[in-house]
């Protein structure tokens, strides 16, 4: 090979890769390798109302930030499934109405609700436990702000209180009282 032919192929070999690294940069494909990898996870399964007042609905993203792509939308009341969270993201399917699919959603635009079948009050506890402290009581049948989520746990918010709210307890439709 002559060195005019070796300088012709490593130019080829060099604009390639320019190119291949232009493609993953700017279709996204960079940020998702990356927040795949720094976005730590929690498991969840749990059930969540929108609370987005948006006429268009809650935005539903590819991922965990609001540089992924908008999937659809979910209008406001409607049920989803929380199955993961990471940050102030949470991972959702099997929606009620609009969105059909998986995708992620801010966790500050989710509620859920207390049930309490048939007792006048549900328990909240500081951690995702049953055997853990009682940090207060709420009235069944009463909106809450939703915060996270672990396993079958939602994490809420109820008039300044933060705690743990038992599976059995929660209430992920809006409309309904779940009892």
């Amino acid at each position: 090979m002559t060195i005019n032919q070796k300088r012709t192929a490593s130019k080829l070999v060099i604009g390639l890769v320019f190119s291949c690294l232009s493609v993953i940069v700017n279709t996204g494909i960079a940020n998702e390798i990356v927040s795949a990898k720094s976005i730590k996870q929690q498991k969840c399964d749990i059930l969540a109302y929108v609370t987005e007042t948006d006429s268009q609905g809650l935005n539903v993203r590819s991922g965990a930030s609001t540089k992924h792509r908008i999937l659809g939308q979910v209008p406001i009341n409607e049920t989803v499934q929380v199955i993961a969270a990471a940050r102030d993201w949470v991972k959702i399917t099997n929606a009620s109405g609009g969105f059909k699919g998986t995708g992620w959603v801010v966790i500050q635009k989710l509620g859920t609700s207390t049930r309490g079948y048939a007792t006048n009050s549900v328990e909240l506890y500081a951690s995702s436990n049953q055997q853990s402290r009682k940090v207060g009581q709420i009235p069944a049948n009463t909106s809450v702000k939703l915060l996270g989520c672990k396993g079958d746990w939602a994490q809420i918010e109820y008039q300044g209180v933060k705690g743990w709210l038992a599976r059995e307890d929660q209430c992920g439709a809006a409309l309904t009282t779940c009892s």
